[in-house]
């Protein structure tokens, strides 16, 4: 059952006196349950909980987190249908969308699981006293722990695998810290219920009341006051550049700043080979249209902008592209402030371009729209190069190689980039310069594949340069993404008995460590 209320530690309030309804897009008209927005009250005692929970989770054993995190996994499961059926309703995405991403945020948490059972998540390493020198030098030893209290922000576009439960929150959880998520009033519905979920596994695993809270806002007052506060740590966020630069911003501006790991905008820039173009005009107009068009483009790995050079079957190319992106026919996006963003900037984009539209009187339902446009326009305005959340991607014909490097060139920083060339074309310099600018411009580099679709597993990067995120180092998929969540602490000359299990001599838990250099299971003889 769907409370509308907030979930603070392990019970439900509802003091605020701001309200507000997640939407249904297919019937066009809010669903029923009324939320109530968190009350700086709520907040404080979400907070206070969190930082008491920290104190004791942070020194919870792998064993201790294995338990919780099979819980969360069987808890997930078991709430599955009700999940997916709140899922549909709150965003319009269909059914196969709901299941691959309950798939994916399943498989974050088993992937942890599988790193806790064998307790190898973190790296313990270990360097041993010298003392036959004339200058001697200590024993150092050194672990990672958790930053303290997170506040997970959750995303508009993707209600399970990049909010309450998703990457941001999995990582900070095995890093050992607590979790302040903050719904996303799109779908805060399903967020509640993922919500109960955790506190189910919570409560299982016997862990400390506050480990995990879940708070509703639909403005951004809730959140303000979460980065603000002063015993957050850190903040986890996904969606606009706009949005994740604000937080970033408030978060510098604190007494004690904090990091923010934001993954804001992407364009996804693909760069086609002509003769790739001619070979594999099907396939690639084919792939590119779905990419761009799947699920309304309300990916962050959408294709924006594609770039070939001007030569034969090119006109040919660019048709059958537009055509097969209009092909999709409408397409409903989660909702409607997201259609009036969308329908916003093809409004600023009019004032350049001859642009198609198709004004509907659906409140989510757009039109997919490709539109070509040359290589020295798009140099000429910097508007090509704001993220058009929706189904929309700009075909950008270059005259030359050299105008096409110059476009590549002028990118900020992306997720992805892709290119697609013939295996007889790899070897060429011009292939060699698209891939050396792109080693700098993205996260991520496709070969002969589009950017949409984010495999979770360790060797996945889903980061990138400035915009894409506010650090580049780091990514919000894989089990790599909980360095986010963890800070260096190190140990010198410590006595055994006062130092870590992880760092003792006997290694009674039997960890892969890093001894002098080495890796190493051994017991260390001092």
């Amino acid at each position: 059952m769907i409370t509308g209320k907030n979930l603070i530690g392990y019970k439900l309030s509802g003091e605020g006196l701001d309200t507000f309804k997640s939407y249904n897009p297919h019937l066009e008209k809010e669903n029923p349950t009324v939320f109530f927005d968190a009350s700086l009250s709520e907040i404080e005692e979400a907070v206070l909980l969190a930082s008491k929970a920290f104190q004791q989770y942070q020194f919870f054993t792998a064993e201790q987190k294995l338990k919780f995190f099979q819980a969360l996994e069987n808890e997930m499961l078991e709430a599955k249908k009700s999940i997916l059926t709140c899922y549909q309703l709150e965003s319009g995405l269909p059914l196969s969308r709901s299941e691959s991403e309950f798939s994916r945020t399943i498989a974050q948490i088993q992937q942890y699981s599988k790193l806790f059972d064998s307790n190898q998540l973190i790296l313990p390493s270990i360097d041993t006293a010298i003392y036959d020198t004339h200058q001697p030098k200590s024993d150092i030893r050194k672990i990672k722990v958790g930053l303290g209290p997170v506040v997970v922000f959750g995303a508009s576009n993707f209600p399970l695998a990049y909010s309450t439960l998703g990457g941001d929150t999995v990582a900070a959880l095995a890093a050992g810290c607590s979790v302040i998520v903050k719904s996303h009033p799109m779908h805060a519905g399903t967020g509640e219920l993922v919500g109960n979920a955790i506190i189910k596994a919570l409560k299982y695993a016997e862990m400390p009341e506050g480990v995990f809270s879940n708070l509703n806002g639909f403005s951004n007052n809730v959140g303000a006051c979460l980065v603000n506060h002063p015993m957050i740590k850190a903040v986890a966020f996904t969606g606009s550049i706009k949005g994740g630069r604000a937080l970033f911003d408030l978060a510098a501006r604190r007494k004690e700043p904090i990091p923010v790991f934001a993954e804001m905008g992407s364009l996804n820039p693909v760069v086609i080979d002509n003769l790739s173009l001619l070979k594999n005009m099907n396939k690639w107009t084919d792939d590119l249209a779905d990419s761009v068009t799947n699920d309304a483009g309300q990916f962050c790995t959408k294709p924006g902008l594609i770039f070939i050079k001007s030569g034969q079957n090119v006109d040919e190319f660019v048709q059958m592209l537009i055509s097969k992106v209009k092909e999709k026919g409408f397409k409903m996006m989660v909702h409607p402030r997201l259609k009036g963003n969308f329908e916003n900037q093809l409004d600023d984009l009019s004032k350049i371009l001859n642009i198609e539209r198709h004004k509907l009187h659906s409140s989510s339902v757009v039109m997919p729209i490709a539109i070509n446009i040359s290589g020295s326009l798009f140099l000429t305005h910097r508007i090509f190069q704001e993220e058009v959340f929706g189904p929309f991607c700009f075909v950008i014909i270059c005259k030359d190689d050299a105008e096409l490097i110059q476009c590549i060139e002028s990118l900020d920083g992306q997720l992805t980039a892709s290119i697609f060339v013939e295996d007889e074309f790899q070897n060429e310099s011009i292939v060699k310069q698209w891939i050396s600018i792109f080693y700098n411009k993205s996260g991520r580099i496709n070969f002969n594949n589009v950017p949409t679709g984010v495999r979770v597993c360790g060797s996945m990067h889903h980061g990138g340069p400035y915009p894409a995120s506010s650090d580049s180092r780091f990514g919000a998929v894989g089990v790599d993404s909980i360095e986010r969540f963890l800070r260096p602490l190190c140990f010198q000359n410590f006595p055994d008995a006062l130092l870590p299990d992880l760092l003792k001599d006997k290694n009674p838990l039997n960890v892969l460590r890093r001894v002098n250099g080495e890796l190493s299971f051994a017991e260390i003889i001092r």
